[in-house]
């Protein structure tokens, strides 16, 4: 059996049934009521038809005034449990791990969603023009976050969620509390590292009282925000260290914010070792191995199936995590996880202006996943530049529906 095929045991006892994982990816794709639709349950039974053992959702969020996207869904009331488990059920079909990724979008909430968002530090993110001047987090605003967050682990596991991921990474609010360049508190929740991660820290015991020791709890964290003055590689292993010690069962290590997005189109100064081995975050995975023992997932840049094999067999990585290949090559991943294709292809997107291409990258996939969800498919020859505005355009009209 090739290890990519082999089954893995978390420290709370779940097993997983394989190594491959559907990474998040937001979906962009709730009703007006911000529930999930039957859109979702179409797209989780394709990448449940998969076989990946585990699959994580896109951001769903813990306050609808800070969303990631205005067709996030929003996890704060047991009414929706029904079609929570409508989604869930779809997702497991073939003894799937299907977890949520439970977030808050701080100052990364746009402004068709709210102008002037709760974050650590009034620290603004200048994209697109569309972030407004965030208001500095008071201590109970700060409260009702870890509140906020256990709440929706509790609703996860009701709605039969068999997992949760704590998105701490990527610019949204758990990650600017982390970094200094976002969080410039002088209070009990900044300056110091051990102040900056407290909050991280809270929610995660705050949750697994909700969920229990048996159900897993994950985080996603930055290796670095790769900008000046932000989150470290030196930081992220300090903050790795306490999340062992917090109990969690899985890792997963990723890079950047909105102002560089390191997780959408690499770090465009990493070493020569790391692209000629294919995934963005190996060599930190190294360092993650020297200081912690718990379960480790990568995602980034995996597109050959022996590659992912050898990487787990040296002990690299426990989990590989792809985003991007479950839209672009949905319908060969069951084969690519049996070995029958052995490469990925998923050219990128360019414009051929460097301030769009990241926009062009995350447009282009957001309106493949919707197309998919659907019922039309891949439309590979979506236009870059268009795909550039789609985010702008379906962020005003989302919003609009619902207000």
């Amino acid at each position: 059996m090739s290890k990519i095929l082999s089954p893995i045991t978390l420290p709370c006892g779940a097993t997983i049934q394989n190594r491959l994982v559907k990474a998040a990816m937001t979906e962009r794709m709730s009703n007006s009521d911000y529930e999930p639709t039957q859109a979702h349950q179409n797209l989780y039974k394709i990448w449940a038809d998969s076989g990946a053992g585990l699959l994580i959702t896109g951001n769903v969020m813990i306050d609808k005034r800070h969303m990631e996207s205005a067709g996030n869904v929003f996890m704060a009331d047991e009414k929706m449990i029904p079609k929570l488990k409508q989604w869930t059920d779809a997702a497991k079909g073939h003894g799937n791990h299907i977890w949520t990724q439970i977030s808050h979008s701080g100052r990364q909430t746009n402004r068709f969603v709210n102008p002037n968002p709760k974050a650590p530090s009034e620290v603004q993110l200048n994209k697109l023009w569309l972030f407004g001047k965030p208001q500095e987090m008071t201590e109970q605003d700060i409260l009702e976050v870890i509140e906020g967050f256990a709440k929706a682990s509790k609703i996860a596991k009701e709605g039969g969620f068999t997992g949760i991921q704590i998105h701490s990474a990527h610019g949204y609010l758990l990650s600017q509390f982390l970094s200094p360049g976002t969080n410039r508190r002088s209070d009990q929740w900044g300056g110091s590292l051990e102040n900056r991660s407290r909050l991280l820290l809270e929610i995660i015991q705050g949750c697994r009282k909700e969920v229990g020791d048996d159900f897993p709890i994950s985080v996603k964290i930055n290796s670095s925000d790769f900008q000046r003055g932000g989150f470290t590689e030196e930081d992220s292993l300090e903050v790795v260290k306490k999340l062992g010690e917090a109990g969690i069962d899985l890792l997963e290590i990723s890079g950047g914010t909105y102002e560089k997005a390191a997780f959408f189109m690499g770090n465009d100064k990493k070493k020569e070792s790391s692209i000629r081995r294919e995934a963005y975050f190996l060599d930190f995975a190294k360092k993650v191995r020297e200081v912690s023992d718990v379960p480790l997932m990568i995602t980034g840049g995996f597109r050959s199936y022996d590659f992912c094999n050898e990487v787990l067999e040296a002990g690299e990585t426990d989990l590989i995590g792809m985003g991007r290949p479950f839209i672009g090559n949905y319908e060969v991943m069951g084969d690519f996880l049996n070995g029958k294709v052995p490469y990925l292809e998923n050219p990128p997107i360019r414009t051929g202006f460097k301030a769009f291409e990241d926009a062009a990258e995350g447009g282009y996939y957001a309106r493949q996943l919707i197309n998919i969800a659907e019922g039309r498919g891949l439309k590979p020859n979506l236009n870059p530049m268009a795909s550039s505005m789609f985010i702008v355009t379906h962020e005003f009209k989302k919003a609009r529906e619902k207000k």
